[in-house]
């Protein structure tokens, strides 16, 4: 059976297949469409030339029974613009072009300056004389050089359409999950937490002496806190203005408490003074110790984990640094995708929560701001004051 992480690979890989696949479409229609045109353009060269061998027949000749079909031939041009001038650029005749109201004679001169650069002129030779014929491509012929270049644009725009709504989409159903799941498991929680809550009370009464009661009283309590975090989820966050400085030392105190002693994790703030931002506790709380279990795993249960506070103009830096495994840079985004997870144990869905509840709920930023194989690695969380 495929873990989620190779799902996610593979899922990569055919999404660039398909790109390559679309662009191979895209280049070989452009390709073919080209073609097409560059093909056409020889034809109307060919008609132009048939064009302009029947307009010298047509001043050569005195008398002949098919001048009808040499005029059918010349007035059959209704489509490609066509001048006609002497060996001093002098225009002789024009065919098919729109006439400005006033400076013609100037229209004209810009005109046959500018077909010269377009198609080579075809030379028609009389008996003392010389013509030459510029022609223009054809309105067909231009749309059609244009059209690849038209539809690119618009297979771009509906890629990109497509894209969009079916990214927001996914989001919009992975969203209904979590909050789904969030609630449904806080509400599942819920009783058998009220329960132990009501066996702690009896059992101080009980053995009031007893000091690992407290204990249990507290991890009861914490357990309270964990399913009021997620029954939070997808609701407005209520954020209130605290101590940052109390808040991230009650939740290193708790990982402390509750890890080895091989495992030191230790607060450093930039200043004495005390720092307030606007915090929803429990969800923050429940991030920071996220981070910790994270670093605490990869560091196999022995190391260091510094939590360092700085505050530069309007924004609160938080970074937590590990001395563990350390994280491939190509993996610096997609640990935040759910269900990605390094472990041969867990859901993969820490930090993907973490990011959704700094980013979304406390409006803030959560990345990966260094790490370095087997030596370790620093998180850094960005809040707003």
């Amino acid at each position: 059976m495929l873990s989620f992480n190779k799902i996610l690979e593979l899922s990569r890989h055919f999404k660039l297949v398909f790109i390559v696949i679309g662009a191979a479409i895209v280049i070989i229609s452009t390709l073919f469409t080209n073609r097409l045109a560059k093909s056409l353009a020889l034809e109307e060269r060919k008609k132009i030339e048939i064009w302009a061998e029947a307009t010298r027949q047509f001043i050569l000749i005195d008398e002949t029974p098919n001048i009808d079909f040499i005029l059918k031939i010349i007035e059959g041009n209704t489509t490609i613009p066509v001048l006609i001038v002497d060996k001093n650029d002098s225009l002789l005749q024009s065919r098919n072009f729109i006439e400005p109201s006033s400076n013609i004679e100037g229209f004209y001169k810009k005109e046959i300056a500018r077909l010269k650069k377009i198609n080579p002129p075809i030379e028609v030779k009389l008996d003392d004389d010389i013509q030459y014929f510029y022609y223009d491509d054809s309105l067909l012929l231009k749309k059609l050089y244009y059209f690849p270049y038209i539809q690119l644009g618009v297979i771009i725009v509906f890629l990109l359409i497509a894209f969009f709504a079916f990214s927001s989409t996914k989001k919009e159903e992975q969203n209904r999950v979590w909050v789904g799941m969030s609630k449904e498991t806080a509400h599942q929680l819920g009783t058998p937490i009220s329960s132990l809550l009501a066996w702690v009370d009896i059992l101080k009464t009980r053995y009031q002496e007893d000091k690992l009661i407290g204990e249990m009283a507290k991890d009861v309590n914490r357990l309270r806190i964990i399913a009021e975090r997620f029954s939070k989820i997808g609701s407005a966050p209520d954020l209130q203005i605290v101590s940052l400085n109390e808040t991230l030392e009650n939740a290193v105190q708790y990982i402390n408490n509750r890890s080895s002693q091989k495992v030191a994790i230790q607060c450093h703030f930039a200043d004495e003074s005390t720092l307030f931002v606007k915090l929803n506790v429990p969800l923050f709380e429940w991030v920071v110790e996220n981070l910790c279990k994270n670093a605490i795993d990869a560091m196999d249960g022995i190391g260091r984990i510094d939590l360092t506070v700085l505050q530069k103009e309007k924004e609160i830096f938080i970074d937590v640094k590990d001395t563990g495994k350390g994280i491939e840079r190509n993996k610096f985004k997609t640990i935040f995708t759910p269900g990605f997870t390094t472990k041969k144990r867990g859901w993969g869905l820490g930090l993907s929560l973490a990011k959704r509840i700094i980013e979304e709920y406390h409006g803030g930023k959560i990345f990966v701001k260094q790490s370095e194989l087997q030596v370790g690695t620093t998180f850094r969380i960005c809040l707003k004051t």
